[in-house]
């Protein structure tokens, strides 16, 4: 957006002048007639050119929006409203007290954006990488029903367990990628600089070295001379899975797969059921039809194989099946859960249930994660053990045989 320059008089009669960010002229016109400010001149500030100017551009272009910052923005939306504030006045509060400089950006264009007349909803599909569909469809339902605070309410309550499971599975995930990123280097640094110092050493020797001392001096030769193809080889896989998830196909492999991981990935299949079932009884709660809520809950999964289990769902439902049955036909929830949906679509109070299937997920996350130190150690140590017992027979099976060469000399 433009930088324009104003000058303009306060409610006491003083000159005042300043910079805007806005879409028009008339936008950093509504803006100063709603602080109070009577606008004088308004023009097209000139470029700014400095050095810092442009830094700190950058800086908040770059700046990520989080959960907490969506999480918090729901909650203060939500006070607000209630408290009576107008919509208006409550976005220019929050843009002065946010601490994140690109939301604040995010929020004056939606004060702009309602400035020219058009639905909150509508203003916050402009910003489809900070609002995800489900947000933009639950505010929607909120002002066609009148129950817009209510709706900010749900949302909060949802992006707060959303941060609390994206913290577990990060939780989840890094002990494991931690132990086996130091092993490798650990593996690589041996190959690089151990091990040719005992092959020196080994070189001097009038013996036949054993086949596991051959290999690994054979592994250290290959990695010394070779190194800088194996890295550059390393960094080249690397990008090329990174290109190959970011494509359809692969990040539906990708998103399969990282289910199969032992011990993790239950974890996050369990925490993706639990985002789903959420999701949905919230949007259920706010009164978005079932299928048009699945239809939303699917892309919030942020699961593209779950994704497509919750489409067959949808088609199901829309086909005239019950929840329970469709959900039995994906394979994706055990029967403790499906017979807690039956349950649900008996009495009517779906949401309800799925509330509570969103709670037992969340509970059995909860105690895998407690655990998961003590489910991950023994296959650790199994394969830190193997790794031992192959460097232990290749450096020292030679030591032993110059002992016995010694000894009946």
């Amino acid at each position: 957006m433009p930088l324009f320059q104003y000058k303009g008089r306060n409610q006491r009669g003083e000159a005042v002048r300043g910079h805007l960010d806005a879409a028009s002229p008339d936008a950093v016109a509504t803006q100063l007639l709603n602080n109070g400010v009577i606008p004088i001149d308004i023009v097209i500030a000139q470029a700014r050119a400095d050095i810092f100017g442009a830094l700190q551009a950058r800086w908040v272009a770059n700046t990520k929006i989080t959960l907490t910052d969506l999480s918090l923005f729901s909650r203060q939306m939500y006070t607000l409203l209630k408290a009576g504030v107008p919509i208006m006045q409550a976005l220019r509060g929050l843009r002065e007290s946010t601490q994140n400089p690109a939301f604040a950006k995010v929020i004056a264009s939606l004060g702009e954006s309602l400035d020219t007349g058009l639905e909150l909803n509508n203003a916050l599909r402009r910003h489809p990488k900070v609002f995800s569909s489900l947000y933009v469809n639950l505010v929607q339902v909120g002002e066609t029903t009148g129950s817009l605070q209510d709706v900010f309410l749900q949302l909060a309550l949802y992006l707060e367990r959303e941060k609390d499971t994206h913290d577990q599975i990060k939780s989840a995930t890094r002990y494991p990628t931690f132990v086996v990123t130091a092993i490798f280097i650990a593996i690589f640094i041996l190959n690089l600089f151990v091990i040719p110092t005992f092959a020196k050493v080994y070189a001097g020797f009038k013996i036949e070295l054993p086949l596991a001392t051959r290999i690994l001096i054979a592994s250290s030769n290959f990695t010394v001379t070779y190194w800088p193809v194996l890295l550059f080889t390393l960094i080249v896989v690397i990008f090329s899975v990174r290109y190959y998830v970011n494509t359809p196909e692969g990040r539906y492999r990708w998103h399969k797969s990282k289910l199969g991981i032992p011990v993790v990935g239950r974890i996050i299949y369990q925490a993706t059921l639990g985002r789903f079932s959420r999701a949905l009884a919230v949007m259920m709660k706010s009164g978005v039809p079932l299928v048009q809520g699945m239809t939303v809950v699917s892309r919030a999964v942020d699961n593209d194989y779950i994704s497509d289990r919750i489409v067959q769902m949808r088609d199901g439902v829309e086909r005239g099946e019950t929840i329970a049955r469709t959900a039995a036909a994906t394979g994706m929830f055990p029967p403790l859960v499906i017979q807690m949906i039956a349950v649900g679509e008996e009495t009517g109070s779906v949401d309800e249930l799925m509330l509570n299937v969103a709670d037992y997920y969340e509970r059995e996350v909860d105690y895998d994660i407690r655990n998961l130190s003590t489910a991950i150690q023994p296959i650790l140590i199994v394969f830190l053990s193997i790794m031992v017992f192959i460097l232990a027979l290749g450096v020292f099976l030679p030591m032993w045989d110059l002992v016995k060469v010694a000894r009946q000399s």
